[in-house]
């Protein structure tokens, strides 16, 4: 059961459609937010012709193991050339509007200014944290998502040099992993993540799991640890 109890907003697990739809309006909200990620339910509007506030939570769900974690050669190399020097959560603001504008995304993505501002008051509350990739000074790449006990929603990336996202990824995992966080979501299967150990497990089982970590006595922590 999870340790936070039922959700306030979501029914689960009823899904409306195949896709794990669960419920269109609501509110992008720190508390709504929250009850989401807590209950294995993340936001994803539908952005066309008019922003639709949606809520997911897709069968089956990808999942990047603990102990799992593949690292490709030529990555590894890049990782110990020391091109990028790595931080966490020094421009959490800067990092999500690039994952909004970056690679031709300005005005074709689903990070809306709502979803903006919703995901940086949830930094300011201390759930929402950021990778950092930095060259000569300058932010190339990044990565962010939410944290509750044991358990990180990764949400998006990006990069402007080659590989800046990919070595703030497998950062994150290095410090997810030092700092005994054991669920690590990353909600959609792609043959990247699957490169670097994603795999996918039904929502039950991943629903089960959420709840042993939101139990945990996990934090995010200041600074990064597991550093190659």
């Amino acid at each position: 059961m999870n340790p936070l109890g039922p959700s306030r907003y979501f029914d689960l697990p009823n899904a409306l459609d195949a896709d794990g739809l669960i419920r269109v309006g609501g509110e992008l909200s720190p508390e709504w937010l929250l009850d989401a990620y807590t209950h294995g339910i993340f936001p994803w509007p539908l952005v066309e012709e008019y922003e639709l506030l949606a809520w997911w939570s897709p069968d089956p769900r990808a999942i990047i193991e603990m102990d799992a974690i593949h690292v490709p050669r030529r990555l590894a190399r890049r990782c110990r050339s020391g091109e990028f020097a790595l931080t966490c959560n020094r421009d959490f603001p800067q990092v999500i509007h690039h994952c909004a504008t970056s690679q031709d995304r300005a005005g074709n993505t689903w990070l809306t200014k709502a979803m903006i501002d919703a995901y940086i008051a949830l930094h300011e509350m201390g759930n929402a944290h950021s990778v950092e990739a930095w060259h000569d000074g300058e932010l190339v790449g990044g990565i962010y998502g939410v944290a509750w006990g044991g358990m990180f929603a990764a949400e998006s990336k990006f990069y402007l040099r080659r590989d800046a996202s990919k070595v703030a990824l497998l950062q994150l995992m290095r410090h997810l992993a030092a700092r005994g966080f054991v669920l690590l979501d990353i909600q959609q299967f792609t043959p990247h993540s699957g490169r670097l150990g994603a795999s996918t497990i039904r929502r039950q089982e991943f629903l089960r799991r959420l709840d042993a970590a939101l139990a945990l006595p996990v934090t995010f922590g200041e600074t990064l640890e597991g550093q190659a």
